[in-house]
């Protein structure tokens, strides 16, 4: 960043300083709802709520099915996007066009 860009941005330090707090705190957030471990103390703080009267029954089952859900979830929250899919040069193809590499066929033709 050169010193007139720096200078004229300047102004805007503080916004960038708070969404840069406001997503490293999104990103936590997701970490924890993720967390296996998270979610199992969840479910048994809502067993005990169950059990002391605290909650009823259809509130119970509700907030039970939805940590089993996000539990039995194969996708955990990461905060990262998935992996770009692995692209592979095959020259003779079309002029040297990039294919997929799960496209590609044995044999080097698409």
């Amino acid at each position: 960043m050169g010193l007139v860009s720096g200078l004229l941005l300047l102004p805007l330090a503080p916004l960038r300083g708070t969404l840069w707090v406001a997503d490293h705190l999104l990103q936590e957030a997701e970490r924890q709802t993720g967390d296996p471990r998270a979610v199992q103390a969840r479910l048994a703080a809502l067993n005990r709520a169950l059990e002391e009267g605290a909650i009823d029954e259809a509130a119970f089952e509700k907030e039970e099915e939805r940590l089993l859900e996000r539990l039995e979830s194969p996708v955990r929250y990461t905060g990262r996007p998935p992996a770009p899919t692995a692209r592979v040069h095959q020259a003779g193809v079309g002029g040297g066009e990039c294919v997929p590499a799960r496209h590609r066929r044995p044999g080097g033709a698409s």
